[in-house]
């Protein structure tokens, strides 16, 4: 098994290696403006790192999100290009699981990261391997009684701390926890996620109203 597992649902640009025991290579860059621009450059350097060729992986992990729509879409059309290219299986898992996994929580907690517009993706865990609700977006106030007395991890946590007071790291989503729990997964069987984004919500970019075609019919 050699798994290349990818994620840019967050401003951080992830990748990872792992050979079915455990990472062998990873890189981590956090800039929400340059995912298409430093995504192929980080695939190539965690290869280059383990020495191996585009051509030993046998199967590709990436964050399905939540996640803002221009970010989240450069890594699961790389992933799938990557798959289709290959010859190899697609796997999707939720970012949120991957933030999760890393958490160095005991007991119940919340994932939180920054969805903008003053608002969260956010999901609850009872450990770093158990979701325990769907992922959502809200704004911090409004779900302050649901996750009130629970620790947090994520940028989201960090961003509002009078909603989540306890807020602890991973602040976003590395790939290597992503190739680790997808690994742990499918060496139990388990049937991993369809490589598709959970947006939550429409894209900011909207066609303007009363828009004029001016193309000729």
């Amino acid at each position: 098994m050699l798994l290349l597992a990818l994620d840019t649902a967050t401003p951080a640009v992830t990748v990872a290696l792992h050979d079915g025991t455990a990472v062998v290579a990873s890189s981590s860059q956090v800039d929400a403006r340059r995912h298409g621009e430093l995504l192929l450059p980080a695939v190539d350097r965690v290869l280059t790192a383990a020495g191996l060729g585009l051509d030993a992986v046998t199967g590709v992990v990436v964050g399905v999100g939540p996640g803002p729509y221009t970010g989240l879409r450069v890594g699961l059309m790389t992933a799938d290009t990557f798959g289709l290219a290959l010859g190899v299986p697609v796997h999707g898992l939720c970012t949120l699981d991957g933030l999760a996994y890393a958490a160095d929580v005991e007991g119940p907690f919340v994932v939180a990261t920054d969805a903008r517009r003053k608002e969260v993706y956010w999901a609850r865990y009872t450990d770093p391997r158990t979701r325990v609700s769907d992922p959502a977006v809200d704004r911090p106030a409004e779900i302050a009684e649901s996750v009130a007395g629970l620790p947090a991890v994520g940028a989201g946590a960090l961003l509002y701390p009078d909603t989540f007071p306890d807020a602890r790291s991973p602040e976003h989503v590395s790939a290597a926890a992503l190739a680790s729990l997808a690994a742990e997964r499918l060496a139990a069987g388990e049937e991993l996620e369809p490589p598709r984004p959970l947006y939550l919500r429409r894209p900011d970019a909207q066609v303007p109203k009363n828009y004029k075609v001016v193309t000729p019919k």
